[in-house]
């Protein structure tokens, strides 16, 4: 994981998952780089309803595709979301919860830090971050 990466609390960037192993880069961390057109920043913990929304816009994340090595998810699974799909589905009032330790600061160029903890499925010891 590189170290110069922050998630949006301003602390070093979490692991967000490893079963199954997520990633842009497939390192179980949502870094990112000049590679990653989608900007895959947002740390989900992904619902049926975010699954099948997704699905609906035509990114199925629920079908396994053992050629790529993917799984498909399942709900509860931790995944790296490209930013711009997190938003749509926000919008829509169907958001994955956000692992915000895990998420890329990056994200912020993309969705509202009050979208994201509105969502936020962790907690830090110290909240103030939050308010």
């Amino acid at each position: 994981m590189p170290e110069d990466e922050r998630n949006v609390l301003g602390g070093p960037l979490e692991p967000c998952g490893t079963e199954p192993l997520t990633g842009f880069f497939r390192d179980g961390c949502c870094s990112t780089g000049p590679e990653d057109l989608g900007s895959h920043t947002v740390c989900a913990v992904v619902s049926a309803e975010f699954l099948e929304m997704q699905r609906a816009l035509g990114n199925d994340l629920s079908t396994p595709r053992p050629e790529y090595g993917f799984p498909g998810l399942r709900p509860g699974d931790r995944w790296c979301v490209v930013a711009v799909r997190w938003l749509q589905a926000y919008e829509a009032g169907a958001a994955a919860g956000v692992v915000l330790a895990a998420t890329n600061e990056r994200a912020l160029e993309i969705v509202p830090i009050e979208a994201l903890r509105q969502h936020a499925v962790d907690v830090p010891d110290d909240i103030s971050a939050l308010e």
